[in-house]
């Protein structure tokens, strides 16, 4: 992953209802959501929630699909996993942490 598309991906999460659209996409799994659920349980109106979508689709970090008469929202697992791994990649290369170490944290 390069740098203006990780500088992308961040920016769209930069965004508090960008960030809880994406975060509610990963919850529900390889399934999705429906708009009508998201604006469901996001409580956000129908045309905020499309501008967010597009915003998190372009920045490559949720999918669309057509099935039958819904649109599937995913979020992009792969392009999630190259973000964290290139937020990762050097972690604690040879520099000694002070705080302790977290569940799922690096633990050098």
């Amino acid at each position: 992953m390069d740098k203006p598309t990780v500088i992308a991906a961040l920016g769209a999460l930069a965004h508090p209802i960008r960030l809880d659209v994406f975060r509610t996409l990963v919850v529900a799994g390889r399934g999705g959501l429906t708009p009508g659920a998201l604006i469901e349980q996001l409580d956000v109106p129908s045309p905020k929630l499309s501008f967010h979508l597009k915003e998190l689709a372009t920045a490559g970090l949720v999918t669309q699909e057509q099935v039958g008469r819904n649109i599937i929202y995913r979020a992009a697992y792969d392009r999630m996993e190259a973000l964290i791994g290139f937020l990762t990649e050097n972690c604690c290369k040879g520099v000694a942490i002070a705080a302790p170490a977290e569940a799922g944290a690096c633990n050098c």
